[in-house]
């Protein structure tokens, strides 16, 4: 142990957090709105949640963490699930959870912006969207579609955070 760890044996590492509505961290990825609640850095790395707006439309490709476990839970509007190659339809509400290497995608297949919390444990895979996403203004909540740039982006960069991509292959 260091000398000050020994003088302030009870000193947290994080203090706690509070935040308000529109406050945290705001940014588009491939099309999406993720606000971020709490990141690994405000949680000693036990977990992430972030808010997420999904417009008609949005949503990622079919994708395998082989990390986190990851907890989506519906606030508004509907998403729909493919889990192992199942839809699900999700209303307010409901929750699903994605355990370590299932491989899933959701998208909003309805003609309303969709809202949602996503949560993963460990924490970690918000820093693939800090790398890859544009930021937004506090209190965005909505972002242009990808650019060709943006998603090609994603799909160089997601193996480095455990994530398997599965993308349809065109010959």
């Amino acid at each position: 142990m260091n000398a000050l760890a020994m003088k302030e044996p009870h000193r947290m590492t994080n203090l706690p957090l509070i935040r308000k509505p529109n406050e945290g961290r705001t940014i588009a990825v491939v099309g999406d709105v993720y606000r971020f609640l709490a990141i690994g850095d405000d949680t000693n790395g036990k977990y992430a949640m972030w808010e997420a707006i999904v417009p008609p439309g949005g949503g990622p490709p079919p994708h395998v963490h082989r990390r986190e476990e990851e907890g989506f839970y519906i606030l508004e509007g509907e998403i729909t699930f493919t889990v192992n190659g199942e839809k699900v339809v999700a209303m307010a509400g409901m929750f699903a959870n994605m355990p370590v290497g299932t491989p899933h995608s959701f998208k909003n297949e309805s003609d309303q912006p969709a809202k949602m919390l996503i949560s993963v444990a460990p924490a970690g895979l918000e820093k693939i969207f800090m790398e890859v996403g544009v930021p937004l203004a506090d209190g965005a909540t909505t972002a242009l579609p990808p650019t060709k740039q943006e998603i090609e982006k994603l799909l160089a960069v997601a193996p480095k955070y455990g994530i398997e991509i599965r993308v349809p292959h065109h010959d």
